[in-house]
């Protein structure tokens, strides 16, 4: 075993129907390392992971913790060999108290000495930082405090290796760099750290090294300081890639005639989710985002416009006509399309097949008693997962069996067979590959070249550089500012969040 190694994978394959998931795949992670587990989706992250902690059998290879072979078939066995896994869903109970989900499967019934138990718990949340009571019920906590709760859950129970599956997905910057506290913390004391994003800076702010997987292959493990942000997304995609920067043409916002009279215009939109009343417009060919913390707003306003939120005043015009959108309905009839933020929970019906949830907004605008025949929903589904590069087995296949980029075309897909003049894009591209993101970034430039406007949300500042023309800034609900041209650059962008009007 390499010295220091807490864990060694060697030669891991996992085979599905058709299907090599996984082939020779080495893994090694080191006594207080972070190291990151990077690659496109379906590069083969989440099927090591799943083979490490017993949810999937392995078809060949080996597992070494701390110097010993181990056999580990279900997730109890990774459990009692001190694997311990927090996920970006969390897993707790949301009715139980912070204790009791900290000793949770390992209490005495109504023999449980509640005492010790809620002391032993406030002891381990204090060592660790973690600002919480341990008898408050969970559910009255913030997402990151409920997987620091996870990750202390983890801690007691001794844990050598602790996997952290997206866990900085739904956090904002402050809650982030708590966790980051909290991951240093672990390290110090020699709990070895997988981490799996896909948020190329908290990697390089955080861990210590890479290893990068693509097409259930090893690519190869590197020292963090040794791999260059360009060369990491190189090795992840297989391909020379510029770090993004080329993307955005030059004079796209020449190409906007400002003359012409907005595709959609707001004037005073008020809505029922805190947001202060404000006015918005776009023309033909732009596109346009908002910008903020998270909690700024900016997902409201554009719900707002979409009528997903109740509106409670103003006015809006399209193409100067005075027009009424007060549910989703009444704006697809008037040309407005809207990816919602939680694909998983406002844009999937993971039930039904890629197929259906392609055609699904088409069916609502023509109505449920006038269907489809079969074979133009078939046409219009080829169309569409040939011209995003879908990959899915077949049309019938569930779409919740796809990966999250791929979820996120289809529910893509759905939006542009609507054919919208004006397309609302909220995180399309949160929590899936480098590739993908991509991918996205370029289509929503070219259907802007085609003339439709695009509004375009993501947390990441430099994707919105990359891709806007014009900026809107919130904070706390209210729109403090405007920015394009040369004031399109992150330092002005952070200054206008933190200092109100620009």
């Amino acid at each position: 075993m390499i010295e220091g190694a807490v864990l060694e994978m060697r030669g891991i394959c996992k085979y599905f129907p058709g299907v090599r998931a996984l082939e020779k795949v080495d893994f090694t992670l080191r006594e207080g390392e972070i190291h990151a587990l990077m690659g496109e989706n379906g590069a083969g992250k989440s099927t090591l992971i799943k083979v490490l902690t017993g949810v999937y059998p392995m078809d060949g290879g080996e597992v070494m913790l701390s110097d010993h072979f181990v056999h580990i078939r279900s997730p109890q066995d990774a459990q009692n060999v001190g694997i311990a896994t927090v996920y970006q869903e969390i897993t707790l109970c949301p009715n139980l108290t912070v204790a009791e989900n900290m000793y949770i499967g390992r209490t005495k019934g109504v023999l449980t000495d509640w005492r010790m138990m809620n002391s032993s718990a406030g002891r381990l949340l204090e060592e660790l930082g973690i600002p919480v009571s341990p008898k408050e019920q969970l559910g009255n906590c913030s997402i990151a405090v409920q997987q620091m709760v996870a990750i202390a859950r983890a801690v007691d129970m001794d844990c050598k290796v602790l996997i952290l599956d997206e866990p900085t997905s739904s956090l904002d910057e402050q809650e982030v760099q708590k966790l980051f506290n909290l991951m240093r913390d672990l390290k110090k004391k020699g709990v070895g750290i997988i981490f799996v994003t896909h948020f190329l800076e908290q990697v390089y702010e955080v861990c210590d090294r890479i290893t990068v997987l693509r097409d259930g292959k090893l690519v190869g493990e590197y020292v963090i300081e040794d791999l260059p942000r360009v060369q990491l997304v190189s090795k992840m995609l297989g391909k020379d890639f510029d770090d993004m920067a080329d993307i955005k043409t030059e004079g796209d916002a020449d190409r906007i005639d400002l003359s012409e009279l907005p595709v959609y215009q707001a004037n005073n939109l008020t809505g029922t989710t805190g947001i202060k009343p404000f006015d918005f417009e776009i023309h033909a060919g732009e596109v346009n985002g908002f910008t903020g913390l998270l909690g700024s707003g900016r997902s409201e306003s554009v719900r707002a416009i979409f009528g997903a939120d109740r509106v409670v005043g103003g006015t809006v015009k399209m193409h100067g006509k005075t027009v009424k959108i007060r549910k989703p309905l009444d704006a697809m009839k008037h040309g407005i399309s809207y990816l919602p933020e939680d694909r998983k929970l406002d844009g999937i019906v993971g039930d039904l097949s890629v197929r259906d949830n392609i055609i699904l907004a088409l069916q609502v605008m023509k109505g449920f008693f006038r269907p489809f025949s079969r074979a133009q929903a078939e046409r219009f589904a080829d169309y569409y997962i040939k011209l995003l590069n879908i990959k899915t087995a077949s049309q019938d296949t569930p779409i919740k069996s796809l990966s999250g980029g791929n979820q996120q075309k289809v529910i893509l897909a759905r939006w542009l067979l609507a054919d919208p003049v004006y397309l609302i894009l909220d995180e399309p591209t949160r929590g899936i590959d480098v590739g993908t993101k991509v991918e996205i970034q370029k289509l929503v430039l070219k259907l802007a070249a085609e003339g439709k406007s695009v509004t375009f949300i993501s947390s990441e500042i430099d994707e919105m550089i990359r891709t806007c023309s014009r900026l809107i800034v919130m904070r706390d609900g209210k729109v403090v500012g405007e920015l394009k041209g040369d004031d399109l650059n992150q330092n002005k962008i952070m200054a206008t969040i933190a200092g109100g009007e620009s």
